[in-house]
């Protein structure tokens, strides 16, 4: 602070009392020096508070400026679906509790296999009456710029945990390649890779449950890469230990059991129409591979058991379509997607543990099914199975055991309809005309509720 404001200031005092300044003493002329010398120590004490706060306010500043690319690099890491925005960080993972159940109602026994497929897994992934299905504990995050992490728990309604999804994502690579490390669903056709609560119906499919027990998962490595072209192309492939069905799980042996290899292609119509189609091969072996209740001698109550061992190999096409108006999704739009698997195995059979000879069969299924949203909130779909046996080619020492040709194709025919208060929640309500077991034909009907708690990554298109 300069001398003059100083002066200035003792002269206004001087000038504000003119006839005591004329008489002023040496006692009034130090008092009036006191007070000068007091502002001036309340305005450098003052000037030096205000110097402080600019330099706080500074460093937050740059404190800020370090962050925001930051923030910017973690929102870029992929999501569940693929590249896009995420809360998700290292220090505040995203965590997610999915709650469901059901109530069925059905007379046949669901441990009755679908006709001509008594060796394929037998899974429906329902019972009767009121049952609590597995509840699903999500978390991710991202690790790094370079690494996300997520784990999905699968809690069973009898108690007890199982790792449903556990994997590493890198996309360091660059140039649209991404890298999955760990457990994971496998990414042929269109539905395995979805959870169960993202179905469109209750069940999955005939087909998924015959050929891949509902849902093929796999402990490996997924590599898969994005064209840099307007129109979508995915490419991707899988090397994995083959532990689900239908491969048998490696154990103390070196090397990959199962592989994928898969590409899909899409586009969007102008703004209200958009389109997927895919292809996937799937390649495995059954090894030792035992199946009870095998109809085989239809004299023998309660069927026998048969062991197989040799390779599965499968070829899946997988087609959707989806159609908004005005490109408004929240108002109405209509999905219409199906899928089709033929499997073909050859190696050798066991008969009722004993007699063992050659067995070869090509099997196949398919559904077609579409989902409407015809007002916000709610929504309906129809659905048709249908499965295809084939004609098994028997060796000669079990060609009187074996069936060779069942002349049955199983089937089933869907709807539902559901209600959805919102992104977290649906109710649902499905009947079913279940013609898969020949002479057992039986109706079905099905409640269900869906709730989803904290945070979810959107799914796949």
């Amino acid at each position: 602070m300069s001398r003059y404001f100083y002066w200035c200031v003792a002269l206004a005092v001087l000038l504000a009392n003119p006839l005591n300044a004329l008489a002023a003493t040496d006692a009034d002329l130090q008092a009036i020096r006191e007070q000068i010398q007091q502002l001036k120590q309340n305005y450098e004490q003052r000037i030096t508070q205000l110097e402080q706060r600019l330099q706080q306010a500074e460093a937050n500043s740059r404190q800020a400026e370090s962050v925001a690319p930051q923030a910017q690099t973690a929102a870029q890491q992929p999501t569940r679906s693929g590249t896009g925005a995420s809360s998700e960080s290292g220090f505040n993972p995203a965590v997610s509790l999915i709650l469901s159940g059901t109530y069925g109602q059905f007379k046949q026994d669901t441990a009755v296999a679908a006709t001509g497929f008594a060796m394929s897994a037998n899974n429906p992934g329902y019972t009767q009456g009121l049952s609590l299905k597995e509840s699903e504990l999500g978390i991710s995050a991202n690790i790094d710029p370079q690494f996300r992490g997520v784990a999905t728990f699968a809690l069973a309604p009898a108690g007890g945990i199982s790792v449903e999804n556990a994997f590493v994502q890198s996309s360091v690579l660059g140039n649209g390649i991404n890298l999955k490390m760990g457990r994971f669903f496998s990414g042929l056709g269109y539905l395995n890779e979805q959870h169960a609560h993202a179905w469109d119906f209750v069940d999955q499919p005939l087909v998924y449950r015959v050929l891949w027990d509902n849902q093929i998962g796999e402990d490996g490595l997924q590599l898969k890469w994005l064209a840099p072209t307007d129109m979508f192309v995915e490419v991707g492939g899988e090397l994995g230990r083959g532990r689900g069905f239908p491969g048998t799980d490696r154990q103390n042996k070196n090397g990959a059991g199962a592989g994928v290899l898969f590409a899909h292609v899409g586009d969007d119509i102008g703004i209200e129409h958009s389109w997927r189609a895919g292809l996937s091969l799937h390649e495995t072996r059954r090894v030792n591979a035992v199946s009870t209740g095998v109809p085989d001698l239809l004299s023998t109550a309660g069927g026998v058991s048969n062991r197989f061992s040799g390779d599965s190999r499968t070829a899946g096409l997988d087609f959707v379509w989806k159609y908004a108006p005005n490109g408004n999704i929240r108002e109405r739009y209509l999905k219409l997607q199906g899928e089709y698997f033929r499997r073909n195995e050859s190696g050798l059979l066991t008969y009722n543990l004993a007699t063992t000879d050659s067995y070869a069969v090509t099997q196949s299924g398919w559904y077609l099914q579409s989902v409407y949203q015809f007002m916000p909130n709610w929504r309906t779909g129809l659905r048709y199975d249908q499965l295809d046996p084939g004609i098994a080619s028997v060796g000669a020492l079990n060609a009187g055991n074996v069936i060779g040709n069942y002349a049955f194709n199983p089937s089933r025919l869907t709807w539902m309809v559901d209600y959805n208060p919102s992104e977290f929640s649906r109710l649902r309500l499905q009947l079913a005309r279940d013609n898969s077991r020949q002479g057992l034909p039986d109706n079905q009907l099905f409640l269900q509720y869906i709730m989803s708690l904290g945070a979810h990554g959107a799914h796949q298109y």
